[in-house]
């Protein structure tokens, strides 16, 4: 596993944006992958624009929040469902070399689960990209100390730049290229946790 050979391993930062926040009714509309080592280095990253099946059921949280419409994502060359699939399993097969990757997410469950229903919807299993395993930022945060739940409190706490706020900006690669920020800046006040407490 990691522990003993980190050099067969890799980390996958992903975010993903969705039409709303009820997975198999609501779709993914687009993910940012960011591929590192275990230290958090960037080593190569993908970005992935999905045009779902039913944009009539966008939310309106949501289409404040990434700028959806049916018209800007056929514009902006979005891909079906299983071309996504597919563009996302070779990124990985070419990119990972071999090695294993785990996902990294913040809040991971509601990317796993918009992950699964993409998947499973083309016949496929999300497993194809990541181990069975999933490391989850918030949950690392509360384990050195952290309360903060939400983004926009942890980035103050750790001072680091907060995601853009911009909806026509805001995309799954912005999310996971804070999630890799977010990531090092808790494995640095990680490192320093035991010894400021002897």
């Amino acid at each position: 596993g990691p522990a003993s050979r980190p050099e067969d391993w890799r980390l996958a930062f992903v975010d993903v944006e969705t039409t709303g926040l009820v997975p198999g009714w609501h779709e993914m509309i687009d993910i940012g992958l960011v591929l590192t080592d275990l230290d958090g280095a960037p080593i190569e990253s993908v970005f992935v624009r999905i045009q779902p099946e039913h944009p009539e059921r966008l939310s309106e949280g949501a289409r404040q929040v990434n700028a959806f419409s049916a018209e800007r994502w056929r514009a902006l060359g979005a891909l079906t469902p299983a071309q996504a699939v597919d563009s996302l399993v070779r990124f990985r097969n070419r990119a990972a070399a071999g090695k294993s990757v785990l996902m990294v997410a913040y809040n991971s469950p509601f990317d796993t689960a918009f992950l699964d229903h993409l998947f499973r919807g083309t016949g496929r299993s999300w497993h194809e990209l990541f181990h069975y395993f999933v490391l989850d930022l918030p949950s690392m945060a509360w384990g050195v100390g952290l309360r903060e739940l939400t983004i926009h409190e942890l980035s103050a706490v750790l001072a680091i730049p907060e995601e853009t706020l911009t909806p026509e900006d805001h995309t799954g690669l912005t999310g996971a290229t804070f999630n890799v920020s977010a990531y090092r800046a808790l494995r640095e006040r990680g490192m320093k946790s035991p010894r400021a407490r002897r």
